[in-house]
């Protein structure tokens, strides 16, 4: 990179290892989001049953959405100078995502989706944190983000609800 001046903000060369550390999170969001999306494609074609049908559609909706997240997330790591990761990188954590044993098993599905969304939350939240003195970019993308997150968590809570009305969950 070219040497830099203060007035290039996280761009600038002294400003080289908070840099680092936002593409660090940056890579991590990245892998979240790619994670998510697999697990989204998973649920949203595996539950069985009558009651399948909105939470399927719900993510199939959220495949889009989550996937644009990861995008973002990968053209800034490349806007900060840093290296988009590819795939023998990926380790997978979200065990709450996985399909359940039965297909339907639709509160599963439900509270893997508030799980993952309950991480991001956490996770985008300390991003926020982390870039708000010094990269306003960043933080800005992570704020619209996290309102989507948000979103997505409130919309299956609303779910759970509705199924423990019922007795279900």
């Amino acid at each position: 990179m070219a040497e830099g001046t203060a007035s290039e903000g996280i761009l600038a060369d002294e400003n080289n290892e908070k840099r680092e550390q936002i593409i660090e999170l940056l890579k991590k969001a990245y892998w979240m989001e790619i994670e998510t999306v697999m697990s989204y494609i998973a649920n949203s074609v595996n539950p069985d049953g009558v009651r399948a049908q909105e939470i399927r559609e719900s993510l199939q909706q959220d495949i889009t959405e989550e996937l644009g997240h990861a995008q973002q997330f990968a053209d800034r790591i490349k806007e900060l100078y840093g290296v988009v990761p590819g795939s023998s990188e990926f380790a997978a954590e979200q065990v709450y995502l996985q399909p359940p044993d039965h297909q339907t098993d639709i509160v599963h599905v439900i509270k893997g989706v508030i799980e993952a969304e309950r991480g991001a939350i956490e996770f985008y939240t300390q991003i926020v944190e982390e870039t708000d003195a010094d990269d306003p970019v960043t933080n800005d993308m992570v704020i619209t983000i996290l309102h989507d997150e948000q979103g997505h968590r409130r919309l299956f809570e609303g779910f759970l609800r509705e199924y423990e009305a019922e007795g279900l969950a």
